[in-house]
């Protein structure tokens, strides 16, 4: 019987991490299925262009894995039982439940925006942390285009999906007003130069800045401030952070108060050695002694660990060392202008930056890297397929034996 390999998540990390495997490991051995809610790969670098309006590419995954073997399965996660080894998934076109067994899983289904339990923010707030969610917003700024009078954005978030929602939509959408709300100072993390460079797009964009605020709750019609104030808004979007989602936690899996699997550097569960995680699903401390962040980078890292684990184990081989190095923000600020803020080892900002459309440019770069990868993962890699070490014994057990000299 073939090793059942069963990728949850085909983003950044799984599509990546499952082409990988069907590369490296020999089919006549391994059977590899990968389960994604939607049938096409969603850049979710890009879902904040996708909201403002603009047209993103959505590959099919049954292309993307064409020629693999890799079998798509277009369903839900809804429960893990890693116990029994077994998956139950809801078929997305028809809502029918079925289980999915498996030997090995790699768990990367990634994240949502997180509430923090804010009230309203589920029943009344936009967010761009999926495709569905961000055709919502899109078709919310869509409406208020069309009404005769200015609609009001209000961005509730000054991390890097904050800034990029807040600057790509004044750019494409410049009859709207937008309010970035920040619960400290702007953009705190980045070094001062960079910190003024995001505060002169701001005022090139027209983004009203409110720093030192803290939303209470979200209504329909805008939000409640711990001071007291209220701020008016037609569409409010919530960038206050991600969380995974809650199939691990409910699995009996150790996780993190956010829900993300806590792993060891093979990017393995601590508490279920067969379970591997990557990309936002995973929580592995880096390089520099600090919890690797959520971010396109890091899935990248952590599906190369995961998927050097994966075969080294099933192969008998040593896993190939990967660093877990996390070198930078890359920032866009619209599509003419960006903000590249290099970390040092201890993820601080350093004081030089880059900004303006050089920024930009390497961020188009970098965004359109991150697709052509997931849609070509074994490009430089040498052609070969590597038995199991359990199928390679049978074989050898099975053969005739040599005659001694």
């Amino acid at each position: 019987m073939k090793h059942r390999i069963v990728v949850l998540g085909a983003g950044y990390a799984g599509a990546y991490a499952a082409g990988v495997l069907a590369h490296r490991l020999s089919p006549e051995d391994t059977g590899i299925t990968v389960v994604n809610a939607e049938p096409d790969f969603v850049q979710r670098l890009r879902l904040h262009q996708l909201a403002a309006g603009q047209a993103i590419a959505a590959p099919p995954l049954a292309d993307v894995f064409a020629g693999t073997g890799i079998r798509l399965r277009v369903a839900r996660v809804t429960a893990l039982d890693p116990a029994r080894r077994i998956v139950t998934l809801a078929d997305t076109a028809t809502g029918a439940p079925a289980d999915l067994g498996y030997d090995t899983l790699l768990h990367a289904l990634g994240s949502h925006g997180a509430d923090h339990g804010v009230p309203g923010v589920a029943e009344h707030a936009f967010d761009v942390s999926s495709r569905p969610s961000a055709l919502r917003l899109r078709e919310r700024l869509d409406g208020l285009g069309r009404r005769s009078g200015d609609g009001h954005v209000l961005v509730v978030g000054d991390g890097l999906t904050g800034i990029e929602t807040a600057t790509e939509i004044a750019e494409s959408r410049p009859r709207l007003s937008v309010t970035l709300v920040a619960r400290g100072e702007l953009a705190a993390p980045l070094s001062p130069g960079a910190r003024g460079h995001l505060r002169r797009a701001c005022d090139r964009l027209g983004i009203t800045v409110l720093e030192h605020t803290t939303v209470e709750a979200v209504e329909a019609t805008g939000a409640l401030c711990a001071d007291g104030g209220v701020l008016a808004s037609d569409a409010t979007v919530w960038a206050a952070g991600f969380a995974a989602g809650p199939v691990a936690a409910a699995s009996g899996l150790e996780v993190t108060a956010g829900g993300r699997i806590v792993v060891d550097r093979l990017m393995r569960s601590v508490t279920h050695p067969d379970v591997h995680a990557a990309g936002d699903s995973a929580f592995v401390i880096g390089d520099n002694g600090r919890p690797l962040p959520m971010s396109c980078a890091s899935a990248g890292f952590t599906a190369r660990v995961a998927v050097n684990a994966i075969v080294g184990r099933l192969t008998g081989r040593e896993p190939a060392t990967t660093g877990l190095r996390y070198v930078g923000n890359h920032i866009s600020l619209g599509r003419r202008d960006g903000i590249l803020q290099p970390v040092d080892g201890e993820g601080r900002a350093k004081r030089g930056y880059v900004g303006g459309r050089k920024a930009a440019r390497v961020k188009a770069g970098i965004v359109r890297m991150s697709l052509w990868g997931t849609e070509h993962p074994t490009f430089g890699l040498p052609r070969r397929t590597h038995r199991l070490t359990a199928a390679r014994d049978a074989s050898a057990a099975n053969s005739p034996a040599r005659p001694s000299r």
